[in-house]
């Protein structure tokens, strides 16, 4: 009796390495009965596939994607956002330590994520819009999609509560706002080892329509 659970794993393990076995063997057998006509078609399907990624490519570094910028003003702003679906940006003050901790994360991922459009805005420059959006702690990135602000990601608590966080961490943050491809697990932080003491929060994926925020002491983050 006591062997019987591990006989029934062994079964389940057996049945699905013979249905993926099956699977591939269909996938060869279709291969080898495709003639030359069928592999110039395939071969051509995938050449067109090929040259609709690049022009898609060249599109969005025609329009400022693939680098992290600086836009100078709020009027600059609504025009970077309008002509990309996919945008993330840094509001900034030039004293806070933790917004140059952030730029470093964020010009490696504009360059990673082509499909997105990284930018940033001094919030000294930008009171009209600052007050809009209720950004009320320094760094916060607003994440926006079609033009319109989906999400937040405000100081570090998203992070890891820590200003030694990966890039990789930010990366999933922005993958659980649909606001980059991301290929990896969303269910989980990309952390193996988690610090005593630090808090990862489980974003879920939802419009934020402006809110105000408690400043979690913004001195802190000066």
């Amino acid at each position: 009796m006591a062997n019987q659970p591990i006989d029934i794993i062994t079964k389940v393990l057996e049945q699905s390495a013979k249905l993926v076995e099956e699977k591939l063997d269909a996938q060869l057998s279709k291969l080898n009965e495709m003639d030359e006509d069928d592999l110039e078609r395939l071969k051509e399907r995938r050449l067109e596939a090929l040259k609709k990624a690049q022009k898609q490519e060249q599109e969005w570094l025609s329009k400022g994607h693939g680098e992290y910028r600086e836009v100078p003003s709020e009027k600059d702003f609504f025009s970077e956002v309008k002509e990309s679906k996919n945008v993330v940006c840094h509001f900034y003050r030039s004293s806070t330590f933790r917004c140059k901790i952030l730029d470093k994360h964020l010009a490696i991922l504009a360059k990673k994520h082509v499909e997105t459009k990284f930018i940033k805005l001094n919030v000294e420059k930008a009171p009209f819009l600052t007050e809009r959006l209720r950004i009320k702690v320094i760094p916060t990135l607003a994440l926006l999609l079609d033009g319109k602000t989906k999400d937040y990601v405000v100081g570090f608590t998203d992070l890891g509560n820590t200003d030694e966080f990966p890039t990789d961490m930010l990366e999933w943050r922005l993958g659980c706002a649909d606001v980059i491809k991301y290929s990896g697990n969303l269910m989980e932080p990309p952390t193996a080892t988690q610090r005593s003491g630090t808090k990862f929060t489980r974003v879920e994926k939802k419009t934020i329509r402006g809110r105000a925020y408690d400043s979690d002491s913004d001195s802190g983050d000066d």
